[in-house]
C-alpha cells in the first residue's frame, strides 16, 4: 500500500513538473511593446518595410497612422495618442515643438526629398522644368494635383517652386488641391489628372505614374523630414525605435524608395 501510494505521489509530482515547464516555455521572456507612429504620408511604402524588420529584430509592434503632416500634427494638438511623429517639414514639427508637445532632445532631421512632375505612366512624356515653362498649357482643360498648397507640405514646396518659376499665377485656377500627397498622387494614377506635383519617393511607390520632370532644388526652400519622440509617449520602446529609424539598417529602405538619409 505505501508503495503504491509513492508512486501514484511521484507520477503526480513529474506530472505537475511538467505542466509547470510546459507553461513557463509559452510565456515570452518579455512582453511586445506596442508603439504608435504619427507618420507623412509620403513615407507608407519606406516606413512599412522598416516596421516589419524591426518587429522581426525586436519582437515588439509598430502601428503608423499615415496622413498629410498638417492633419497629424493638428491631432497631436488634440491629444491623439502617439509615441513618435515624423513630419513632411520643418514647419509642422516646429508647430508642435513650440506648443511643448515633442520631447525638444529627441528631434533630429532624418530624410530629404525631392519634388517631381508626374504623368499617368501611358501619356509621359518629359518636360523642360524651367523658368517661366507653360503648364498651364500642358495641363489644358484638366488640373494639376498637388498637396492643399497652405497645409500639405508638398503643395508647399510645390506651390513655392512655380512661384519661383513665374508661373504660379497661371495655373493656379486649375489646382486641385489634395489632403495629402498621396491622394494627389492616386488623381494622377487614375487618369483623374493630367499633371501632379508629387515627392519622388511617391512616385517610385506608384507604377501608374511616371516622373516627367524634376523641380530645381534652389526653386523651394530645402525638403527636409524631421522626426522626434512625443511628449506624451507611452511607449518604453519609443527611444529604440528612434535609433532603429536612423540607424545603418534602416537606411537602405528609405533609400530603395528615393529618400536622402540626412546624417
Amino acid at each position: 500500500m505505501r508503495l503504491l501510494r509513492r508512486t501514484f505521489f511521484k507520477t503526480i509530482t513529474a506530472a505537475t513538473s511538467l505542466w509547470v515547464a510546459a507553461s513557463l516555455a509559452a510565456v515570452p521572456a518579455h512582453a511586445a511593446e506596442k508603439i504608435t507612429i504619427f507618420a507623412a504620408a509620403s513615407m507608407k511604402n519606406a516606413l512599412d518595410a522598416i516596421n516589419a524588420e524591426w518587429a522581426k529584430e525586436s519582437g515588439n509592434d509598430a502601428t503608423v497612422s499615415y496622413a498629410a503632416s498638417s492633419a497629424l500634427a493638428k491631432q497631436i494638438e488634440q491629444g491623439a495618442p502617439a509615441d513618435i511623429f515624423i513630419s513632411a517639414d520643418l514647419a509642422w514639427m516646429d508647430y508642435v515643438a513650440d506648443k511643448k508637445l515633442i520631447e525638444a532632445e529627441s528631434r533630429s532631421n532624418l530624410l530629404g526629398n525631392r519634388i517631381v512632375l508626374v504623368a499617368p505612366a501611358d501619356k509621359a512624356k518629359p518636360v523642360d522644368i524651367k523658368k517661366g515653362f507653360d503648364l498651364a498649357g500642358l495641363v489644358g482643360d484638366g488640373h494639376l494635383a498637388m498637396g492643399a498648397v497652405d497645409s500639405v507640405p508638398a503643395g508647399k514646396y510645390g506651390k513655392a517652386a512655380l512661384e519661383k518659376l513665374g508661373i504660379w499665377s497661371s495655373i493656379e485656377q486649375k489646382v486641385a488641391g489634395a489632403e495629402s500627397v498621396r491622394a494627389a498622387l492616386l488623381l494622377v494614377s487614375r487618369g483623374e489628372a493630367p499633371y501632379g506635383i508629387v515627392y519622388q519617393t511617391d512616385a517610385a511607390a506608384d507604377p501608374g505614374v511616371k516622373i516627367v520632370g524634376t523641380f530645381p532644388e534652389d526653386s523651394h526652400p530645402p525638403i527636409i523630414y524631421p522626426v522626434a519622440i512625443l511628449s506624451e509617449a507611452k511607449s518604453p520602446a519609443a527611444k529604440s525605435y528612434l535609433d532603429f529609424l536612423k540607424s545603418e539598417k534602416a537606411a537602405p529602405f528609405f533609400e530603395k524608395q528615393g529618400f536622402t538619409v540626412l546624417k
